[in-house]
């Protein structure tokens, strides 16, 4: 007997990633870029599948992203939103030092609106193609 899962946002959110995940592999040329989002802070991770690695990843709390966030003085940015922007950009900087040009783009189950859309938004913008 199949073990039901209550309906919850969590649970529709599981279903919907793990949909995703059937059809998406991250590689070596084409990393898996999946986000995670909290009520606080945001998260993003390129990951190669086939070996298991995660080769980049950042957060809106993490040193190397405020460094970047306080080196350029961006007092104008409030807002989780436009801090997902702001991530995806120095996010795409970083994967584009690594010589990755190509991602594949895992929202991990969450909507694309929002802080999702901005941050992918501003992956296209920066020169990744997905």
């Amino acid at each position: 007997m199949k073990k039901r899962i209550h309906s919850t946002r969590l649970a529709g959110r599981t279903r919907r990633h793990e949909r995703i995940r059937k059809k998406i592999d991250g590689t070596s040329e084409r990393p898996r870029v999946v986000i995670n989002r909290t009520l606080k802070h945001f998260y993003a991770q390129a990951i190669d599948d086939s070996t298991g690695k995660t080769i980049l990843s950042m957060t809106t709390n993490s040193k190397t992203f405020m460094k970047s966030f306080k080196e350029q003085d961006f007092k104008d940015l409030s807002g989780k939103t436009k801090l997902a922007a702001k991530l995806g950009q120095v996010f795409a900087i970083k994967a584009l030092k690594l010589e990755i040009k190509s991602v594949v783009f895992d929202r991990n189950g969450f909507k694309y609106h929002g802080r999702v859309k901005a941050f992918a938004d501003e992956l296209r913008s920066n020169g990744l193609d997905f």
